[in-house]
């Protein structure tokens, strides 16, 4: 299954994605906000590679490959989430392709995906303080702040989105 924006590709990721998951994970700059901000060594990037394309199995959705004029610039969408209420955006984009507004327009069709295709009610942002431009890309896409958590043993900003759920949909 492949979704179309007016500049994006988004598709399950595959076997081939590897080397740029890969290089991608091992960038500082992708990295800098986590709890350890070492890169992710090749075999981290297999196991990541691995729980995504298991989450696809399993649900039938969950993070893209995202391409843009056939190019791969990242992963991200919506996964169950297991800590908390809802489902569970993220993503994380190649830094040469950070300011485009690609991060807006994955964020926008992920939350039309999770209202019209999943009917979820509910999704959530988790954002490390320091990450102002994650924070601000969630904020312009309507998600308000919630409460800080603590995730990875790191306070995380937990930013939320109620979607329209009409009563034909609650059945």
């Amino acid at each position: 299954m492949i979704r179309h924006t007016s500049r994006l590709s988004l598709r399950m990721p595959e076997e081939r994605d590897l080397d740029f998951l890969t290089a991608l994970f091992s960038r500082q700059e992708l990295v800098a906000h986590r709890p350890d901000p070492r890169p992710d060594s090749p075999e981290e990037s297999v196991r990541r590679l691995a729980r995504d394309r298991a989450h696809w199995r399993l649900h039938g959705f969950g993070r893209w490959a995202i391409e843009t004029e056939e190019r791969l610039i990242g992963f991200g969408g919506v996964t169950v989430s297991t800590e908390f209420e809802g489902l569970n955006l993220s993503y994380h984009l190649h830094p040469d392709d950070w300011g485009s507004g690609y991060a807006t327009e994955l964020v926008t069709e992920a939350l039309a995906f999770a209202q019209n295709d999943l009917h979820a009610e509910r999704v959530v942002g988790l954002v490390r303080p320091v990450n102002v431009a994650s924070r601000r890309v969630l904020e312009k896409c309507g998600f308000g702040f919630e409460r800080e958590v603590m995730l990875h043993g790191a306070p995380t900003h937990l930013l939320s989105y109620r979607l329209a759920v009409t009563t034909d949909e609650r059945g």
